[in-house]
Formats: C-alpha cells, sequence, structure tokens
C-alpha cells in the first residue's frame, strides 16, 4: 500500500488543481438539471452516468416508502415517490487494507420561488467574480461533485482507496432525509461518513433537528357583507391569532439553550418558522378553512414525542383563549422533517483525519460551530453508529434568490476530501 508522504499529498493537491476546471464543467452542467422535490430523477440520471463512466457499481433504486417506515429516523411522507430515485456508486477495492467511508450529498434543491426575483436563470449557471450561481450550486451539488472529482484526483496519479468508498447521491435532504435513510435500509454501512454540506469549510459539532407540522383551522363561512355584525368566524384570522401565539413557544424553547453545551452561545437556535399558508376559497365570503405550515426544531436529545406533546398542547392552550376556537379546536398533523438533532461526539480519530487534511490546505487550524440548520448526518450517527463528518464549501444565500457557492473555497475543500479519503481509507494502485 502507498505510503501517503509529505510529496504525495503535494501531489494529490495538485491532481485537483489541474482538473478543476473540469470539475467546475461537471457542476454547471449538473446545476442546469432541475431537481426540486418529485423531478430529480434526469439530474439521478447524470449521477449514475457519471458514475458508471468511471467504473463504480452503480445502483439506481426507487425509494420503498413502506421499507422505511419503521425504522427509527423515518419522517411522514405526504407526497409521492413514484419518482423518487437513489444512486449510489460503488468503488470496491481490491486489497481492503483501509477503512471504508460514505460519501454522501442530496441531489434534491428547493423551489427557486418567483424567477423574476433572480438576476439570471436559476437554471443556467454563470460564473461571476469567482461564484458560481445557479439554484443548488451551494446546496448541495457543489459537494456532490467534489466527492467524485477527489477521487478522480487520486485515479490521475494511478491510485484509489483501499477501501470500499460508497459514493451516494439522494433524494428528500429537504424535507425529510428519507433518502438518506434509505441507503441504510439498503444496506450501507461503512466506518465513517462525510457529508460536504455548504456550511463552510468547518467542522460541524452539532445540529438541530427540525420538525414539519401542520395546523388545520376552522371558521364558519358567511357573506362578506354580514361579517360587519360579527357574523361568521374568519378562519384567516383565526390562524393569524394561532401563529402570534406561537411566538411565545418559540421563546421559551430559545430560553432552553443554556441546558445544551452546544448551543449555549448561539443567538437564535430554534426558529418557529412560517413556511406556508393557505385559506379561504372566496373573496366575498368569510373564509371557511386556513391551514398553516411551520418548520420548528428540537435540540440534540430532545425528545421528539415530547416536543409534539408539547406544540399540540401549546395550539389548544392558545385557541382555548379564543371563543370560537374553543369550540372548534384546532387540529395539529405532521407531514414532513421528523429529525433528532445531533452532536458528533466520540470521533477522534476522523476528526484528527479532518484536522490534519483542512490544515494541509487551508495553512490553519480547522474551526468548528453548531448550527440550526439540518443535514443527513444524523442518520449515520445516531442510527448506525458511524461518525458522520459534515465539512464544505461556502454558499451564498442558500434557499435564497441568487444562490451562488464560492469556487474557490470548492477547490480547497475537494483537496482536503481527496487527502482525507488518502488517509483515512489508504491507498492502493489501481492496477494490480
Amino acid at each position: 500500500m502507498p505510503t501517503l508522504t509529505d510529496d504525495l499529498k503535494t501531489r494529490i493537491v495538485q491532481a485537483v488543481d489541474e482538473g478543476f476546471a473540469a470539475q467546475t464543467d461537471l457542476l454547471a452542467q449538473l446545476v442546469s438539471i432541475p431537481s426540486q422535490r418529485g423531478e430529480e430523477a434526469r439530474a439521478q440520471d447524470f449521477m449514475a452516468t457519471q458514475y458508471a463512466r468511471r467504473g463504480y457499481a452503480v445502483d439506481r433504486w426507487r425509494i420503498d416508502v413502506d421499507a422505511i417506515r419503521g425504522m427509527p429516523g423515518f419522517s411522514p411522507v405526504a407526497v409521492s415517490y413514484d419518482d423518487a430515485w437513489n444512486v449510489v456508486g460503488a468503488h470496491r477495492s481490491r486489497t481492503a487494507k483501509g477503512r471504508s467511508l460514505i460519501l454522501n450529498g442530496h441531489i434534491d434543491v428547493v423551489p427557486v420561488g418567483p424567477r423574476a426575483q433572480w438576476s439570471r436563470d436559476p437554471y443556467d449557471p454563470a460564473i461571476v467574480d469567482g461564484w458560481m450561481y445557479g439554484r443548488g450550486a451551494g446546496d448541495m451539488k457543489s459537494g456532490l461533485i467534489a466527492c467524485m472529482t477527489a477521487l478522480d484526483a487520486l485515479r490521475t496519479l494511478g491510485l484509489q482507496p483501499a477501501a470500499d468508498v460508497y459514493l451516494q447521491s439522494v433524494v428528500e435532504e429537504e424535507c425529510t432525509g428519507n433518502g438518506a435513510l434509505a441507503c441504510l435500509q439498503r444496506g450501507y454501512r461503512a466506518d465513517a461518513a462525510f457529508i460536504p454540506e455548504p456550511l463552510l469549510p468547518m467542522l460541524m459539532r452539532a445540529q438541530v433537528g427540525p420538525m414539519w407540522f401542520q395546523v388545520q383551522v376552522e371558521g364558519d363561512p358567511q357573506h362578506a357583507s354580514a361579517a360587519f355584525s360579527g357574523a361568521g368566524a374568519n378562519a384567516i384570522q383565526k390562524a393569524i391569532f394561532l401563529i402570534q401565539a406561537l411566538d411565545e413557544l418559540e421563546q421559551r424553547w430559545n430560553g432552553r439553550k443554556h441546558e445544551h453545551t452546544h448551543f449555549c452561545n448561539h443567538p437564535h437556535p430554534i426558529r418557529f418558522n412560517l413556511g406556508k399558508i393557505a385559506g379561504g376559497d372566496w373573496p366575498s365570503s368569510v373564509p371557511a378553512w386556513c391551514t398553516f405550515d411551520m418548520r420548528v426544531a428540537v435540540y440534540p436529545g430532545q425528545s421528539l414525542e415530547a416536543a409534539r406533546a408539547e406544540i399540540e398542547a401549546f395550539v389548544a392552550e392558545a385557541a382555548a383563549r379564543d371563543p370560537f376556537l374553543a369550540q372548534h379546536p384546532p387540529k395539529v398533523i405532521y407531514h414532513g422533517f421528523m429529525a433528532e438533532g445531533y452532536e458528533l461526539k466520540d470521533a477522534d480519530e476522523v476528526e484528527g483525519v479532518l484536522r490534519a487534511s483542512h490544515e494541509r490546505v487551508f495553512g490553519e487550524p480547522l474551526q468548528e460551530y453548531a448550527t440550526s440548520a439540518a443535514t443527513d448526518a444524523r442518520f449515520y450517527g445516531l442510527y448506525a453508529d458511524t461518525p458522520a463528518i459534515v465539512y464544505g464549501p461556502e454558499c451564498r444565500m442558500p434557499h435564497g434568490y441568487d444562490e451562488a457557492v464560492n469556487l474557490e473555497s470548492v477547490r480547497k475543500v475537494t483537496q482536503t476530501i481527496a487527502l482525507f479519503v488518502a488517509e483515512w481509507c489508504g491507498l492502493e494502485s489501481c492496477e494490480e
């Protein structure tokens, strides 16, 4: 097995540089393929083709909800999975002398919103001042391509990992995480997992666990002309009353951050985000119904069951303050994320390899952080006894208009991944 000498490390870093123009072109090709929820199949075909061209064993399968429904970490499903496909490209080592690795990224992206608000077409990637623009350029197609091209760099030197490596391109990260869960159900396991989410080239120490819930509110429909006399009950206004009341619960949950080591200094770890509201049928009628959807989160170690119970009790308590809602209690349902928080611990070996690789590339110590966002790392760390590293490039405006990724950070992160793979997995020659 080749020794990872200082000279070889330099050659690996240089190999990434030499292939970076091609890497950037691959990223642009992938960004140009829309892959919002339910339309990921074409982008997954692209990834499957890329893996096959490199000689990896390609596993492309449609997620079977019934197969994962009873697994820890499953999130409720409210949409069709008829076109929800995962893709894994498997590198099989000849010698199996090293430690195996999962390189995981998600292909799904969030909606673009009104396109007129973008300065350019969100699916026509352009590079301006060192940033590639486009939906998914950062979150997280840059990470998917970086994982693949890090292995490409090793191959240009006649080397490959001396352990099995699974390149996973999954769906559903932005709404449930069930894509990563389906990889576990499929049997993919390794000694470590690496997820290059665009949360900066830093080690993610801890993350919250998002939960999605919907509140369904009834009204009493009347002709609009009767509303002045107090007739009827406006479901939209009743929903707004509940939304405003939920600010109290958000403050209460943030008040508990001192109980959680990694979030003590976070300015606002828990956000009750009102993400969607709909209601009413006719401008001249008092609205008969309204629903609103929220994304909240729990701390690592916090019980999801207890969190749900507290939400439901609070909504009931707030409804009791309103005479109409007291007689027509709102309903709370769950239809997406149902995720536990996660913290990386007891992972000295894998952290040490990342720290050394990062310092070699960036010339400075690796920093760490806790985030009020979430990643698929929880599935490996909580349910597969696998330390999961989250470390990726710099992204501007993820989920917003004019999303863009810093290409210099992509280059350096790719170099870090290549060195990490070489150290963690070991190296063997591509041919006997």
